[in-house]
C-alpha cells in the first residue's frame, strides 16, 4: 500500500477528506531551482459541510485541490478521501470543477451533458437533462454551442456536469470567479441547494463575502500551510470591533461621552462604544436613569478583515 494514498474503507467512520503533512515541490529542470507549492498542509473536511479554502494567489489552494482530485501527485504526506483516495470507487464519489473549465466547444449544452452521462455509464432522457439545465437557467440555451457560452454559463453547466455522477463530494476551484453579481448569487444558491441534498462541498475562492455567506467552515492557507481553520462563527466570535446601543427615554446623556460616540435622532439615542468590557455597566446605568433599551448590536470584524489580519500576523 502506498504511503501517499490508502485504500477505501467504507465500514469505518471517517472524514470525507483528511490531509496530513502534504508537501508539493515543483522542480524546474532548466533553472535548477525548486519551488514549494505546499509545505506540510493539514486539513480535514467533514461530511455534509461547505468548506471554503482561502488564501492569496500562489498560496497553494489550487495545488491542494488538484492533489485531492488526483490531477497532481504529492511529493510527500498523505491524502485520504472517504478513507482512501487510492481507490477508484472513492474517486467515483467525487465531482470536480476547475477554475477555468474547458469543454468541447463544438458541442451544444445538451450534447455536452449527454456526453458526460455516457462516461458515467448513464443514459438519461432528454427531458431529464432539460430539467438539470433548467435548474441552472440554461434550458433556453441547451441547443447553443459551448463556444457561444459566456463565463457564467460555462461555470453553471460545469457545475451540472460535476453532478451527473451523483457524487458525494464536490470540489470546486474558484466557482464564483469572473461572475457578475447575479451570476454569483445563482451559483451560491446552487451550492447551497446541492449541500442541502446531502453533498459535501469543498471550494476555493477569493471573494470573501461570498465565502462568509455560505460556508460552515473556512481554512486560510498561507505559503503552502494552513494558518487558521474553524467555523465562521468561532473565527469571528471574538472579533467585536464595537457595540451599537440604541435606547430612548433619557434627556441627560452627556455622561455617556466617555464611553463612545453619541448621536441623537428625535427621541432615539445611539451610542457606539468600543469599550466592550463596560457594556453591561452602561446598560445598567441607562436603565437606572430611566432609559429604555431598544437594541444592542455587536459589530464584528468581517471575514475579509480577519483574512487580511491573518496574512499580516
Amino acid at each position: 500500500m502506498s504511503n501517499l494514498w490508502q485504500e477505501d474503507c467504507r465500514g469505518l467512520e471517517m472524514k470525507v477528506i483528511e490531509i496530513k503533512n502534504l508537501v508539493k515541490i515543483y522542480a524546474s529542470p532548466f533553472m535548477r531551482k525548486k519551488s514549494i507549492g505546499l509545505n506540510g498542509l493539514n486539513m480535514e473536511v467533514e461530511e455534509g459541510e461547505i468548506f471554503g479554502l482561502l488564501g492569496p494567489n500562489g498560496a497553494g489552494k489550487t495545488t491542494a485541490l488538484k492533489i485531492i482530485t488526483h490531477l497532481l501527485k504529492p511529493s510527500g504526506g498523505s491524502v485520504t478521501l472517504f478513507g482512501g483516495v487510492g481507490s477508484l470507487e472513492a474517486r467515483k464519489r467525487m465531482g470536480f470543477l476547475p477554475e477555468n473549465p474547458t469543454f468541447y466547444r463544438h458541442l451544444t449544452g445538451m450534447e455536452l451533458l449527454q456526453f458526460y452521462s455516457r462516461l458515467y455509464g448513464k443514459n438519461p432522457t432528454r427531458k431529464e437533462l432539460e430539467e438539470k439545465l433548467k435548474v441552472v437557467g440554461l434550458k433556453d440555451s441547451q441547443d447553443r454551442r459551448i463556444s457561444g457560452y459566456s463565463k457564467g454559463m460555462l461555470q453553471r453547466i460545469g457545475l451540472i456536469q460535476t453532478l451527473i455522477g451523483d457524487p458525494d463530494l464536490l470540489v470546486l476551484d474558484e466557482p464564483l470567479s469572473g461572475l457578475d453579481p447575479v451570476g454569483r448569487r445563482e451559483m451560491k444558491d446552487l451550492i447551497r441547494k446541492v449541500n442541502m441534498e446531502g453533498k459535501t462541498v469543498l471550494f476555493s475562492s477569493h471573494i470573501l463575502s461570498d465565502v462568509e455567506a455560505i460556508c460552515n467552515r473556512v481554512g486560510i492557507i498561507v505559503d503552502g500551510k494552513m494558518k487558521k481553520v474553524g467555523h465562521i462563527g468561532e473565527i469571528l466570535k471574538s472579533e467585536i470591533r464595537y457595540i451599537d446601543i440604541e435606547f430612548e427615554g433619557m434627556e441627560e446623556i452627556d455622561w455617556l461621552n466617555e464611553y463612545g460616540d453619541l448621536k441623537k435622532e428625535g427621541k432615539v439615542i445611539y451610542l457606539r462604544t468600543k469599550d466592550t468590557e463596560k457594556k453591561d455597566k452602561v446598560l445598567k446605568e441607562i436603565s437606572r436613569r430611566g432609559g429604555r433599551i431598544i437594541s444592542v448590536v455587536p459589530q464584528r470584524q468581517s471575514l475579509e478583515e480577519h483574512f487580511i489580519r491573518t496574512l499580516n500576523e
